[in-house]
C-alpha cells in the first residue's frame, strides 16, 4: 500500500463492482467539491461550536469514554456510538450501506489491513485537506504507513500492535527452558517442552492470516507490492515467506502446535493452565490476559519477539485499527474533529487509561508510560519492551489493496496445512493463486 499512488487510488475506484463482497465502492455523494476544499483549524472550531450530530461505527471499548468526554467539551455535538460488529461483520454492513446510499456512518473504525481496500473503493475521505499529513512524525511507522499513501491520509491511527513474545515463566522455569531469542531456539524449546509434558505446547495455531503475514513481515518479507493498478503477489520465493515456512512447517510436522483456535474457551483454558506456554502477538494483549486469564496472574511475562537471525532487532505489527471519515457521511468537518480529538489530542489519554496501546510516538516514549508496572506480569515494566518493538518495525510492508478478501479465503488454502497433508508452502501457493485470480477479475493487473 505504501507505494500505491493517489492517482491509482482514484483510478481503481472506477473498477469496483457490486460483486466485491467486502469492498465499499463509494460514489460521489454530491459533495465532491467540498471534499477537495482545504479546511482550517478555525473552521473546525466554528463547526464544533455550532454543533450537530455524528454517528460513529466502532467496536473498540475505550471510545465510550472518549465520546463522553468529547460531548462534555463540545455540548452542541451529539455522538451516537454504534457497534455494528467487529472486523468483517462491520465491513460488510459498511459496504452495504455505501451501496444503498443510506445509513453510512460519519466515522468508522477500520483495521490497518483493510484501509487500502476501502480507500481504493473511494469510500474514505482524504484527511490531508484537514492538515492530517502534518501528523506523520507523531505516529509510529507501522500504523502511519498503513493509513497514508503519498500525500493522502485515509484515517488516523487509533492504536498499534507491535509484537512481543508473551511467555508463561512458571512453565518454562519448571522445565528449565530458556526464553527463546531466535525462532530456531523457539523450535528447540517447543520440542523440549512437549517432550517433558506431552499435554503442553509452545503455542497454538490452526492457521491465521494476520499472524502469518505479521511473521513474514518480521522476517523481512514484502510479498505484496502495489504500483498504480499493478499488483505483485509472491507467496513462494519471497525471503520472508521462505523463512517463516521453514520453521513453521517443522512445528506442524512434529505436532508441536496446540490445535486450539484463538479466543475460544479452550484457548483461554490453555493459557490459564500452562498447556499453551507462549503467544507471539500484539502489545494490546495484556488487557485480555487480565480479563480472560485471571487465574494465571503472576505466571506470565513479556519478552522481545524471537529473531530470524541471531543478533538482529526486528519486529512486526499484529492488529490495530484506525478511525476513518466516510466520504458519504453527512458532516465531514465534525467527523474529522472527533477523529482528531480521539486519536491525536485529549482522547488519546482517555483511551490509554482504558488499556489501549498507543500509536503516538510521544506516548510511546513518555516516562510515565514506560515506567508503568504490570501486576499481572509480576510487576514487569512491559511497556519498555512494547515501545522498543514499535521502533523496530520495518516500514516497507504493504498489504494487498484487496487484503480483506484475501484474508477471508486464507483457511481455504493455507489453513489446510494445519489439518491435512498439504504443506505450508503448497497452501501459500494456493493462497497466491486465489489472490491473483481475484485481483485480475476486479480489474487489477496482478503478476502480469
Amino acid at each position: 500500500m505504501r507505494t500505491m499512488t493517489r492517482r491509482a487510488m482514484r483510478g481503481v475506484g472506477l473498477l469496483c463492482a457490486a460483486a466485491l463482497s467486502l469492498t465499499a465502492c463509494g460514489s460521489s455523494d454530491g459533495d465532491s467539491a467540498s471534499s477537495d476544499k482545504t479546511v482550517s483549524g478555525g473552521e473546525l472550531r466554528a463547526a464544533l461550536k455550532e454543533g450537530g450530530s455524528l454517528t460513529v461505527w466502532a467496536w473498540e471499548p475505550t471510545l465510550k469514554q472518549v465520546v463522553s468526554d468529547f460531548q462534555k467539551e463540545y455540548p452542541k455535538v451529539k455522538v451516537k456510538l454504534v457497534n455494528a460488529g467487529t472486523g468483517n461483520d462491520q465491513y460488510t454492513a459498511l459496504q452495504n450501506a455505501v451501496q444503498a446510499g443510506s445509513g453510512v456512518p460519519d466515522v468508522a473504525q477500520v483495521e490497518y489491513y483493510a484501509v487500502g481496500q476501502f480507500a481504493l473503493g473511494e469510500s474514505l475521505e482524504d484527511l490531508s485537506r484537514y492538515g492530517a499529513g502534518d501528523f506523520k512524525d507523531d505516529y509510529s511507522p507501522g500504523p502511519w504507513n498503513s493509513v497514508a499513501v503519498d500525500e493522502a491520509v485515509y484515517a488516523l491511527p487509533m492504536d498499534s500492535g507491535p509484537m512481543a513474545l508473551f511467555y508463561n515463566k512458571k512453565v518454562l522455569d519448571k522445565h528449565q527452558i530458556a526464553v527463546p531469542t531466535t525462532w530456531d531456539e523457539y523450535l528447540e524449546a517447543a520440542r523440549a517442552l512437549h517432550a517433558a509434558d506431552p499435554k503442553a505446547y509452545i503455542t497454538n495455531d490452526t492457521g491465521d492470516a494476520g499472524f502469518t503475514t505479521s511473521m513474514i513481515w518480521q522476517a523481512g518479507g514484502t510479498p505484496f507490492k502495489n504500483r498504480d493498478t499493478d499488483v505483485t503477489v509472491d507467496l513462494t520465493a519471497d525471503k520472508g515467506v521462505v523463512a517463516f515456512t521453514k520453521v513453521w512447517q517443522k512445528l506442524i510436522d512434529e505436532e508441536l502446535l496446540a490445535p486450539v483456535t484463538n479466543w475460544s474457551d479452550e484457548w483461554y483454558k490453555g493459557l490459564a493452565d500452562g498447556t499453551i506456554a507462549t503467544l507471539s502477538t500484539g502489545a494490546w494483549m495484556p488487557a485480555n490476559f487480565v480479563s480472560g486469564v485471571e487465574s494465571a496472574s503472576g505466571d506470565w511475562r513479556a519478552a522481545a519477539l524471537p529473531q530470524w537471525k541471531k543478533g538482529e532487532e526486528v519486529s512486526s505489527e499484529n492488529g490495530g485499527s484506525a478511525l476513518a471519515v466516510m466520504k458519504a457521511g453527512k458532516n465531514k468537518d465534525l467527523a474529522y474533529a472527533f477523529n482528531e480529538y480521539a486519536n491525536h489530542s485529549e482522547g488519546v489519554q482517555a483511551r490509554l487509561k482504558g488499556g489501549a496501546f498507543p500509536a503516538t510516538t510521544a506516548d510511546l516514549s513518555s516516562p510515565s508510560f514506560l515506567d508503568t508496572s504490570f501486576p499481572y506480569f509480576g510487576g514487569q515494566k512491559a511497556n519498555e519492551i512494547f515501545a522498543r518493538s514499535a521502533s523496530q518495525v520495518p516500514d516497507d510492508w504493504s498489504y494487498l489493496p484487496f487484503q480483506v478478501y484475501a484474508n477471508s479465503v486464507f483457511n481455504d488454502s493455507v489453513g489446510k496445512a494445519y489439518v491435512s497433508d498439504t504443506t505450508l508452502a503448497d497452501g501459500l501457493k494456493q493462497w497466491q493463486k486465489a489472490a491473483v485470480t481475484y485481483g485480475n477479475d476486479q480489474g487489477f493487473s496482478v503478476n502480469k
